[in-house]
């Protein structure tokens, strides 16, 4: 069975390419959405394996929709992996001190883009 993915980013020629470039890996069954409210959604409705998350978003930033995911019995479990550009070694520390399993730089390589996230799954960073 396909690991459900959820990627959540406000640029749509961004997310546009993260589909595109997750799909291609048969293992993935991809899903996306504009905002922290949809992701907040999608996440309780869809139970994704993992969620790919905007830290630099309008009206509900990353960090705000982490904690919204994890204070909900519904989508508590679900891992989340920040994508930024903000990687410096102490912004990737807080990031993983909210909860994040893991930090994806920004702007991601597409075709290296799937390879990243099923390390991140098969490390135990998700739930399939």
């Amino acid at each position: 069975m396909p690991a459900r993915i959820l990627y959540v980013d406000d640029e749509d020629d961004i997310r546009e390419i993260a589909q595109m470039s997750l799909e291609l890996d048969p293992q993935f069954d991809v899903r996306s959405c504009a905002s922290g409210v949809e992701a907040l959604t999608d996440a309780a409705d869809w139970q994704p394996d993992l969620i790919l998350l905007d830290v630099m978003m309008p009206d509900m930033d990353g960090p705000e929709t982490l904690q919204r995911l994890a204070g909900s019995p519904l989508t508590a479990s679900i891992p989340v992996v920040f994508i930024t550009a903000r990687t410096q070694t102490h912004q990737v520390e807080r990031y993983l001190a909210m909860g994040a399993v893991g930090v994806i730089a920004k702007p991601f390589d597409p075709m290296a883009l799937a390879g990243e996230v099923r390390k991140l799954l098969s490390s135990g960073g998700g739930r399939a």
